[in-house]
């Protein structure tokens, strides 16, 4: 007679039904004899089953087993922890060879949580010709962060302020290797010829854009982007003492009303202002403005007719603003525009670096200067 062999490893749904059997009242002797298993191995399906409804060992176990269990991983993680201390405060290279060293003894998934470190890069090969170095990997983050704005020269300062001291043409390299482009290599847009405010008010900002005091002068313009296939306008208004974007706004039309929003947008107190500069524009040409620069006696300025250097500032952070937030992009509403704003204006005056305040962002050469006056 040939002898009924089972397989040693049981599939799951069979011992499901096994088990069912013996629960619904067939004889295990003869479950043992048609099946082919020991009895302990029938009372051990049996007693898991009805106790867990699984037949993992781990959802079987006893509380002092479970406890047991928890301080040999605890004593091992100990050990492993004893092991690569040394390690802990080193580069990723040593930490990736340390790894390597002990993954017959620790999980290699532990050892890297207990470093800090990406299970990706143990098992990482680079590809032939290409090295990822920690200043490329630095180079591509600050880049990233830039928004895709910075080149070479901001690059080269943000790099500095980490400890690496290297070269406009190393970084260059490094940009051109990954393909790192910045928004300023683009074509630029061309402005719109606006009509001209006539009336006789002098220049008294004269070019002179350096200011020692916070709100001294502030400069204003307007610029466009595209919302859905259409113009809409913004308008900020700047403090030339820091080039902060202290008061901005979203409209569809380029208006008195769009500058009176702005206006209301400034979270300092307005009658700190001492002057507002603008262009000729006919949009700053209005009785709602008047009333709030003679409201907070604020003095008015316009540039020389034709001259767009006479307001150089607010012209520059414009080609930025152009360059960074509106070119070659399109809005699907207008509130995506105004979050947008609120958004871009957060980072340029909290994030953006300015080679004009030494290569810092406008909020930190503004405390900057606060703390000096307090010394």
């Amino acid at each position: 007679m040939e002898e009924n062999i089972m397989p040693t490893k049981y599939p799951e749904e069979m011992k499901r039904k096994v088990v069912a059997l013996a629960n619904n009242g067939k004889n295990q002797t003869e479950i043992l004899k048609e099946y082919g298993m020991a009895r302990s191995t029938l009372h051990k399906w049996i007693k898991d089953y009805n106790n867990s409804g699984s037949f993992s060992a781990k959802d079987n176990r006893t509380d002092k087993e479970k406890e047991l269990i928890k301080l040999q991983k605890e004593n091992k993680q100990l050990k492993m922890e004893n092991d690569i201390f040394k390690a802990s405060g080193a580069d990723n290279g040593t930490k990736i060879a340390v790894i390597k060293a002990n993954r017959d003894k620790y999980s290699i998934s532990a050892m890297c949580r207990a470093l800090n470190i990406s299970r990706g890069m143990i098992y990482y090969t680079p590809k032939e010709n290409q090295v990822n170095t920690e200043l490329e990997s630095e180079v591509i983050a600050i880049h990233k962060a830039s928004r895709n704005h910075y080149g070479t020269r901001k690059i080269k300062r943000e790099l500095a302020k980490k400890g690496y001291h290297v070269s406009k043409r190393r970084i260059g390299k490094i940009m051109k290797k990954y393909g790192l482009v910045s928004t300023y290599t683009k074509k630029q847009y061309k402005v719109h010829s606006p009509s001209c405010n006539e009336d006789k008010i002098a220049n008294v900002v004269n070019r002179e854009f350096d200011k020692e005091e916070a709100l001294d002068v502030v400069v204003s313009d307007l610029t466009y982007v595209n919302v859905k296939g259409k113009w809409n306008y913004i308008c900020l208004i700047i403090d030339l003492f820091n080039r902060e974007f202290i008061g901005y706004a979203a409209g569809k039309k380029k208006n008195a009303e769009l500058v009176t929003e702005a206006f209301k947008s400034i979270k300092r107190p307005l009658d700190q202002i001492n002057i507002l500069h603008t262009d000729r524009g006919n949009e700053f040409k209005n009785k709602a403005i008047d009333d709030i620069l003679d409201s907070f006696d604020i003095e008015r300025s316009l540039s020389n007719k034709g001259c767009p250097y006479d307001n150089a500032v607010a012209e520059a952070a414009f080609k930025v603003v152009k360059t960074e937030f509106a070119y070659d992009r399109i809005f699907n509403s207008f509130e995506e525009l105004e979050y947008e704003l609120f958004d871009y204006v957060n980072w340029y005056n909290n994030h953006r670096i300015h080679g004009s305040l030494d290569y810092l962002t406008p909020v930190e050469y503004r405390y900057l200067m606060f703390d000096k006056k307090l010394l």
